[in-house]
């Protein structure tokens, strides 16, 4: 008996789910099932060769593992209905009405019937496969008119990609609710209505009172006041706590005052360029502030929201963001991360053309990174700056990247205010419910040129003559509403009126002050912490530790756990690590490192650690993972410290990112003064790629937005014949950087003065970020090492004189820094010469000036100063020390000449200069070397 003849009698609704289900998630089905299936869908040639199964000449029937299967006809037309379900799902979006100003770009192949194999003689046909879209049986006109209404009206969705079958489900139950469209209550259009004339007003009374002035307005745009207004009531009844956002330029002004707050008025004295109270505080143009604030929403809830500073350089803020949430999260709520949430909003062609954006979308799912889900919000444009957008990328659209995780994207017509919401709305519940991205594609317009002095009919007349006629969202909506019988003709203009005239008040106000006050940027996290200046920092800070305390964290982080096989080496190393401790009192780098950590983790202090192969060390010194030889199961022994585990201790290994990584751990360090964060680079000049980070953040934040911040970034350098690129951490770039008080620099040469460094960073009353650049062939060292003593009596030393030189014998006086010194005290003992001292400058910013003078001082026999750096002349810290040691005008300069290259990439040449500038410190005649 032919085992499918039962196909003429089942019920083909049965057939219709299972195909469909099937078409979801293939394995999902039993095998059988999935060969049938497989040999029905005859674009999988592939596949069908893989499983002997062929479709045969004869229409309605098909040769499955061997055995020749007649489908009847209704069957038959059910699957190919299927098939035209999907092709909505997965292709809608590409026919929907989502483009206000513009014509969209014509796609093939289209969703014609014919292209699935139905004709137009089928229209009144019912089929069972409606069940599949929750209309039950019905017309395959009604199919699709139900189809059209999900797929390809003002919405947008993408997610036929995403693999897990209860996600995708999830996600067509909501879209098969109202048919992809909402029904607010009267109640709820107003409120809409509401916000998008703040939007729209607060924008048109910048525009009439400070003309030409940028503002980089919002208008075109409008519909994301109410978008966000949405996810922020509805989030907080989810039981959301905080807010952290980030966003460009464009709108900011307008979400500052209308979501966050922030008082009209003072966004006034801003545009009004008034001078600021503080005379430490440089402050920054209006549209790049931060702000912190309390809102109550609706419902009665509290909710602490933050926006956070963000430069020029567009999507520099996402990293930023995302390490503030996670910081807030660890800190304030770790057992539910999604009372936090990140929203990220972007601009089209930034999202798309801005390498970091991708680097932030591969951290979301990684376990020192994620965030339990962001809500991007692209406020798309369709233009940057005068760039069209089909000069702005290669794909069909901005969000493309958001595919990487699997996340849905949906493409919304910003002129439709309902369809937005509604967007919103799935968004967050969405993200709550999976705790993953969601993307929303806005997709409107600019008014305006890029900033408001910009003609720009320049470059896209025609597109801005259809702008100019356009009717903005607001006046779009309040038509809508007053068709629907609503609210009536006067409705929208006594709101104008009144939010205007509370304008006004806010302008007169505002003028009545005469300096700017900036509001500190998270005050609460940072309560008790004040701004210092160079005196402060160069002020000596109490970093001495318990000998016995000191003892048992020793103990704790050499010896491995019982019961559990190691490598060997890894045994070894850490039986080794306990005899230095106990037995010879020798302290490697490592161990100074690590009981650095536990010192401040026993205080009470966490301490988080990310970089590329951070866990082990690039140059496997750290170890502070050690994994089981057979399971790879993770033991982190400064997580073992029992009684006195008073912190943690985070280390990740990150993925390979300097500038999204960098990002994450500043804006960790600014949500959690109380952590020790660290990012350390595989090798000092991989710090290149976070340039924008260290340039806009790192060594300004605190002159512009009043912003503290405690990062530490480890940084690999030193002259081992590595060639050009692993010479070198650009030391010179930092110092450059260096003013007044804005951060420290250090070039440390002893385990103990490490230690001391990296619990000065949180014993301070202030924080700076910190600069160190760290060894490679120090790290094993014989002379590298410190006894315990010094780690917990000690303190930090900005300069470490030398200790065996005869003071009044010395003839020439050296100063230098890192890992120079061990070369030139290897030469000096190798000469005999007690003729030379050698001086240590650990910290090269705040310089220790005061110090050097009492150097200089105390050697008054000496002939000469001499500045020894094994980098070239116009690297290094010469040129610093230069504008900040007036005395170093006079100092013998021993030095690589000027290149352009850190190093040479041949081993012996790099050798040779190395050498040659070593003789030229202890011998003034040997200048001509190359």
């Amino acid at each position: 008996m032919d085992k499918y003849s039962f196909l003429n009698a089942a019920h083909t609704a049965f057939f219709a789910e299972l195909y469909e289900k099937y078409t979801k998630s293939p394995d999902s089905i039993e095998p059988s099932w999935r060969a049938f299936f497989q040999g029905f869908d005859f674009g999988l040639e592939s596949s069908l060769e893989e499983l002997d199964i062929d479709i045969l000449a004869g229409e309605g029937s098909m040769l499955a593992n061997g055995q020749q299967i007649a489908i009847p006809e209704s069957l038959q037309k059910e699957f190919q209905v299927v098939r035209l379900i999907n092709g909505y799902r997965s292709r809608g979006h590409l026919f929907t009405q989502t483009n206000p100003v513009r014509e969209r770009r014509q796609y093939n192949p289209t969703l014609e019937l014919e292209n699935f194999g139905l004709a137009q003689s089928d229209l009144d046909t019912k089929f069972d496969a409606g069940n599949i879209i929750g209309i039950g049986q019905s017309s395959l006109r009604d199919i699709i008119n139900h189809l059209e209404k999900i797929y390809c009206d003002a919405i947008g969705v993408e997610y036929m990609y995403i693999r897990t079958p209860d996600r995708i489900q999830w996600i067509q139950d909501w879209l098969n609710n109202n048919d992809n469209h909402p029904n607010f209550s009267a109640d709820e259009k107003k409120n809409i209505l509401r916000k998008l004339n703040e939007a729209v007003s607060f924008e048109s009374f910048l525009h009439t009172k400070y003309v030409g002035q940028k503002r980089f307005s919002l208008e075109g745009g409008e519909s994301l006041i109410p978008a966000l207004d949405v996810i922020i009531e509805k989030a907080a009844d989810a039981g959301v706590k905080q807010f952290v956002m980030g966003m460009a330029h464009r709108g900011r002004l307008s979400v500052l005052t209308n979501i966050f707050g922030k008082s009209p008025k003072d966004i006034f004295s801003e545009f009004d360029g008034k001078d600021y109270e503080e005379a430490i505080f440089d402050g920054d143009v209006k549209y790049h502030m931060g702000w912190t604030s309390m809102r109550e929403t609706d419902s009665g809830k509290m909710v602490n929201m933050n926006i956070a500073p963000n430069p020029s350089h567009l999507e520099t803020v996402n990293g930023i963001v995302e390490g503030i949430a996670r910081a807030k999260q660890d800190n304030s709520h770790p057992e539910n991360e999604s009372e936090v949430l990140p929203i990220l909003v972007h601009g089209d062609a930034a999202f798309a053309g801005q390498g970091v954006a991708y680097e932030i979308i591969q951290m979301a799912r990684l376990d020192g990174y994620h965030t339990g889900g962001t809500i991007h919000i692209v406020v798309n444009n369709q233009i940057g700056f005068t760039t069209n957008y089909l000069d702005a990328r290669s794909s069909t659209y901005c969000t493309d990247v958001g595919k990487v995780t699997l996340s849905p994207v949906l493409h919304v017509n910003a002129d439709d205010a309902e369809a937005v919401v509604h967007a919103a709305t799935f968004a967050l519940e969405y993200r709550m419910r999976f705790k993953r991205d969601v993307f929303l594609d806005l997709l409107g317009y600019r008014k305006y040129g890029h900033n408001e002095g910009d003609e720009p009919k320049f470059t896209q007349p025609l597109l801005y003559k259809s702008i100019s006629k356009h009717s903005n969202p607001r006046d779009i909506y309040a038509q809508k509403l007053i068709d629907q019988g609503i609210i009536e003709k006067g409705y929208v203009k006594e709101l104008e009126v009144e939010y205007k005239k509370n304008l006004e008040e806010d302008l007169m106000d505002s003028r009545k002050i005469e300096k700017t006050r900036i509001t500190p940027f998270m005050n609460d996290e940072w309560e008790g912490f004040q701004q210092k200046t160079e005196d402060a920092m160069l002020k000596p800070i109490d970093t001495s530790y318990d000998l016995k305390k000191l003892d048992k964290i020793a103990t704790g982080i050499t010896k491995l756990p019982e019961g559990k096989k190691f490598l060997r080496k890894l045994e070894r190393l850490v039986k080794g690590r306990h005899k230095m401790y106990f037995e010879d009192n020798q302290l490697d780098w490592a161990m100074g490192e690590l009981l650095a950590y536990g010192s401040l983790i026993e205080e009470g202090y966490d301490v988080r650690m990310t970089g590329q192969d951070v866990e082990r060390g690039t140059f496997s010194h750290r170890h502070a993972v050690i994994k089981t030889e057979m399971h790879e199961e993770e033991v982190i022994l400064l997580n073992e410290l029992g009684e006195l585990q008073n912190g943690k201790f985070h280390i990740y290994n990150s993925l390979l990112s300097e500038y999204a990584v960098m990002a994450f751990d500043y804006g960790y360090a600014m949500a959690s003064p109380g952590t020790l964060t660290i990012w350390e680079a595989q090798f000092g000049d991989f710090s290149n790629g976070a340039q924008i980070v260290i340039d806009q953040y790192l060594s300004s934040a605190e002159d512009k937005w009043k912003l503290q911040n405690g990062l530490v970034l480890l940084l690999p350098h030193g002259y081992e014949g590595q060639g050009a690129e692993h010479s070198s951490a650009r030391m010179e770039r930092y110092l450059q950087l260096c003013a007044k008080d804005n951060m420290y620099v250090a070039d440390v040469t002893t385990p103990a003065n490490m230690f001391h460094l990296l619990r000065r960073q949180l014993k301070a009353e202030f924080r700076k970020p910190l600069v160190v650049f760290t060894p490679k062939s120090l790290l094993r060292h014989p002379k590298v090492l410190s006894t315990k003593e010094e780690l917990a009596n000690g303190n930090f030393q900005e300069l470490i004189d030398d200790e065996n030189s005869k003071v009044n014998k010395v003839k020439t006086l050296v100063f230098c820094t890192g890992k120079f010194y061990y070369d030139l005290l290897a030469k000096q003992e190798d000469l005999d010469r007690d003729d030379i001292a050698l001086v240590r400058v650990e910290q090269l910013f705040p310089l220790p000036a005061k110090a050097m003078r009492a150097i200089i001082k105390k050697y008054k026999h000496a002939e000469e100063v001499v500045w020894a750096q094994e980098e070239p002349r116009n690297m290094g810290a010469w040129g610093h020390l230069l504008m900040h040691f007036e005395e170093a005008k006079t100092f013998r300069v021993a030095s690589r000449r000027f290149y352009g290259a850190p190093a040479a990439g041949s081993a012996v040449r790099s050798k040779r200069r190395h050498e040659q500038v070593i003789e030229y410190v202890f011998d003034k005649t040997k200048d001509n070397f190359r």
